[in-house]
């Protein structure tokens, strides 16, 4: 895409889009299936939604690659006591999908599990079917952590990131 189409693709995309993609029922479906995924996993879950993003950040042609890493360091995913943060970030003006792990989830699964957990919400998310593609993203993603980190057992332990999704 080039730059001047990318600029009014993420200019003309609102909240309220976003509000209308992802629906209070929706936002609550996922919070749910992340609340039940950490219960079969001890890693933290984090969605954040953003309809567009900035004209600065545009300028400077910052990716969602980068916006994810920038979220992922302001909302402190990575500060969880075994290193084990996730961070799922959806741009829906380029309707891109970019997971962010924190050291641990990084070294045990691979890119490419990652890539295919983006995929299956981004093929819905360009058929328009956002609610049923961001369970099932979330599912694969909550299932790839309970291989890789399943729960100890422990009931005691503390939910270190909330499971509410966000919309900027």
């Amino acid at each position: 895409m080039n730059a001047f189409l990318r600029i009014v693709r993420h200019l003309s995309t609102t909240r309220a889009m976003a509000r209308r993609a992802f629906p209070q029922a929706t936002l609550k479906a996922v919070q749910a299936a992340i609340g039940a995924g950490e219960s079969r996993h001890r890693a933290q879950l984090r969605l954040i939604i953003e309809p567009a993003l900035q004209l600065p950040e545009l300028v400077e042609r910052s990716t969602a690659r980068a916006r994810a890493h920038a979220l992922f360091s302001r909302y402190r995913i990575w500060d969880t006591e075994e290193n084990c943060g996730v961070l799922v970030y959806i741009n829906l003006a380029e309707r891109k999908v970019e997971i962010v792990t924190d050291r641990a989830v990084g070294r045990a699964v691979a890119r490419s599990d990652w890539e295919a957990a983006c995929q299956v919400m981004t093929r819905g998310f360009a058929a328009g079917q956002f609610h049923d593609s961001l369970l099932a993203g979330v599912g694969h993603v909550n299932a790839l952590l309970a291989t890789h980190f399943p729960a100890s057992g422990d009931s005691g332990r503390a939910n270190e990131l909330a499971d509410r999704p966000v919309i900027l």
